[in-house]
């Protein structure tokens, strides 16, 4: 990259910077605690407001209770507990039962028997039996009583007392029992006991064991409730301060958690704040890399895109002044100014002074800064809405400008850009959902309708000066040259008129080729108006200007001749140069013969016995350049020739047409210029389309026979 090159992006750079300095610099309020807020203030970003969060995450811990559970094993264990109880008195009646019968069969078989008191053994025989099969913990919490009141009782009665007892106590146990209701359960069974019938023994016995059965069954489960308090502290979704967020409003007291949300999303240290600089110096580096690819990546010489780089950046700084300029009216409270902004004039203008892909490159940095310049009144960095708005009104100018081919009026796109916007802006006010009355409506589409129309009338105002101002030949300009009444084009036709006819037809030819192969045809139509304007010099000498009048060649030597004949490229170069016509066009005046070879003069030499150089008798060139050059002199060879033959066949004109291009391949004419064997072929056969439609033939009508016809 140059130096001016390297200057102009930095220049570039810095005006960029300056106009979008002031749009992403933090406001600086002055606010303290428990001060009064003097105007309503909204958060600039969306951020999570982390103690908030914090807060309201112990707020959800605290809410969850600790979590019991009920163990069910208890219950079941009790009420084998207490059936063991009863099955072991059961089992020592029988047990003592069966020795009472042994000893009594004993005692029958003796004849004499001593006098015992067998009862009153029995019954300690039983309670100690019954404490040996018994825990220790059992025979601890059981009373005496209890047990020897259950070894009286009957087998059946027993039964009973052991069933209904078991029952009530797993009818309790299946209830929770916390530490402090187990009380409660105890009496609940208890009354529910007492309401059975047994024995006064018994039934104080059966009582006293179902209270001792009464077991607590819920316990704390840490494990449970830290899950539960981990799974509510997740549920909790962040707090957040949105965009936009009203944090105080007008005359509303600055309390510590406003002042700590104030802080929070940085409206309180805005004076040391650089990231926002930071973050803009970013942005433009990353918009000057892309128009730096773009001009690297261009196929065109340096000279010329210097030149495109320098009418770029003019065009950009001048819509970012204008924008900053009609920025400054939100001010007074109108947000959407952006609309009336003329977003086509920079893209239109781009479009035809340089080309499509740059004007769309344009066209979206544009629209990035422009987001940024006209977000005044909004709460983000960057204003959306009016992003979208000059990407939509600035490739619908691009569009409509290429669907036309660049040869419709000016004021025409700027009607259909005026349309274009008018629709954007109101699907972008239908998409708000909101309460718009039909002023605003009114109002937001007049801006719009003037801003289509105010491109086009700026793009009208500012196209000469840069045409003028750099050379640069757009596709307005070709048409104001294809004018007939141009002077230049009025002395050909005036002095040469056969030269004016043989330049209309070649750039039939011309025009035809180049826009079936892509190339620019407006400009090799107009470049074939002018490129034999050095004939004018001396018309008479050119055989197409000779009517009824005889060839001054007949009388002149080959070289003097042939010097006449070479000279009317240079002339006419020098002509164009003069009349300060496009370089384009005045290029291709010199370049459309190449170094081709005079054949007839050189051949006529050569029979007249001179000693020639071949050099001698060739144009001095150079050779065609661009592909409409090329196009243009392979034109000017066919059209001559054609125009020379009498009566041409489709068949005659092909020939003549793929031996006139065969001979300027093999003369290495077409060797400077990028134009491709696929090209030629295209070239050739528009050619043949062009000429059999010009030389068709026509029908012979018959004479008219004076012999009547017969009726039949």
């Amino acid at each position: 990259m140059t130096f001016m090159k390297v200057l102009l992006f930095l220049l570039l750079g810095i005006i960029m910077y300056a106009t979008m300095f002031s749009n992403v610099r933090p406001e600086k309020l002055d606010l303290s605690l428990f001060s009064v807020a003097e105007q309503t203030i909204r958060s600039p970003i969306t951020i999570e407001d982390k103690a908030s969060t914090e807060k309201k995450k112990k707020d959800a811990e605290n809410q969850v209770s600790d979590v019991y559970v009920v163990k069910k094993e208890i219950a079941q264990n009790r009420v084998d507990l207490i059936t063991s109880i009863f099955d072991t008195a059961s089992e020592v009646n029988d047990e003592i039962a069966e020795e009472e019968k042994k000893a009594a069969e004993k005692e029958a078989e003796k004849a004499e028997g001593e006098a015992s008191t067998p009862k009153k053994i029995a019954q300690e025989e039983k309670l100690k039996r019954t404490k040996d099969k018994l825990t220790e913990g059992v025979t601890k919490e059981v009373s005496d009583e209890v047990l020897i009141a259950l070894l009286q009782a009957e087998s059946n009665d027993l039964s009973f007392a052991k069933d209904v007892t078991v029952t009530a106590i797993n009818n309790i146990m299946q209830e929770r029992i916390p530490a402090d209701g187990v009380e409660n359960a105890k009496k609940k069974v208890e009354n529910e006991l007492n309401l059975k019938s047994f024995s006064s023994n018994l039934k104080l016995a059966v009582v006293e064991l179902g209270r001792y059965a009464i077991y607590q069954n819920e316990f704390y489960d840490p494990v449970a409730t830290q899950e539960a308090r981990q799974a509510a502290v997740e549920g909790v979704e962040p707090v957040k301060i949105l965009q936009g967020q009203i944090l105080v409003e007008q005359n509303q007291l600055i309390s510590r958690d406003v002042y700590r949300q104030l802080e929070l999303v940085g409206m309180l240290d805005n004076e040391n704040s650089i990231q926002p600089f930071i973050g803009l110096g970013v942005v433009i580096i990353i918009l000057l890399s892309a128009i730096y690819y773009y001009f690297h990546e261009l196929t065109v010489s340096e000279d010329v895109k210097q030149n495109y780089l320098l009418v770029y950046s003019i065009v950009f700084v001048l819509s970012l002044l204008l924008m900053k300029g009609i920025s400054y009216i939100q001010a007074f409270e109108y947000s959407e100014i952006v609309y009336i902004f003329p977003v086509a004039m920079g893209g239109m203008l781009i479009k035809i002074l340089i080309g499509e892909k740059l004007a769309l490159y344009y066209t979206v940095i544009l629209a990035i800064c422009g987001s940024l310049i006209f977000n005044s009144g909004i709460t983000g960095t960057f204003h959306v809405t009016a992003a979208i708005y000059i990407i939509c009104s600035g490739i619908a100018g691009i569009l409509f400008l290429s669907q036309h081919n660049q040869r419709s009026k000016i004021l025409q796109v700027g009607l259909f850009v005026s349309v274009v916007n008018i629709l954007v802006i109101l699907s972008l006010m239908l998409l708000r959902n909101g309460q718009i009355d039909l002023m605003e409506y009114g109002f937001y589409f007049i801006t719009g309708f003037i801003s289509g129309i105010s491109s086009a009338v700026l793009t009208i105002g500012f196209l000469p000066f840069f045409e003028a101002g750099f050379g640069m030949l757009s596709a307005m300009k070709l048409i104001e040259l294809s004018n007939p009444n141009h002077p230049l084009l009025r002395k050909i036709l005036t002095e040469a008129p056969g030269t004016y006819h043989h330049s209309v037809m070649v750039a039939n030819l011309s025009d035809s080729a180049c826009e079936a192969i892509g190339a620019n045809g407006l400009l090799a139509r107009v470049g074939c108006y002018y490129h034999d304007i050095g004939k004018t010099k001396r018309p008479q000498f050119f055989i197409e200007n000779q009517m009824n009048i005889e060839n001054p060649h007949d009388k002149l030597p080959p070289q003097t001749s042939k010097n006449i004949i070479i000279a009317h490229a240079a002339d006419g170069a020098e002509m164009l140069r003069k009349n300060k016509m496009p370089k384009e066009i005045v290029d291709i005046a010199e370049q459309h013969h190449g170094t081709t070879l005079l054949k007839f003069f050189y051949h006529k030499a050569k029979q007249n016995g001179l000693e020639v150089k071949e050099e001698d008798y060739r144009y001095a060139g150079p050779k065609a350049q661009t592909k409409e050059a090329a196009v243009i002199g392979i034109a000017d060879s066919v059209e001559a020739a054609v125009r020379s033959m009498s009566h041409p066949t489709p068949e005659q004109i092909e020939d003549l047409i793929r031996k006139i291009i065969a001979d300027r391949l093999q003369d290495g004419q077409l060797n400077e210029c990028d134009l491709t064997l696929k090209e030629i072929e295209v070239v050739a056969h528009s050619f043949c389309e062009t000429l059999n439609g010009i030389f068709h033939s026509r029908i012979e009508y018959p004479e008219m026979n004076n012999q009547k016809v017969k009726q039949a």
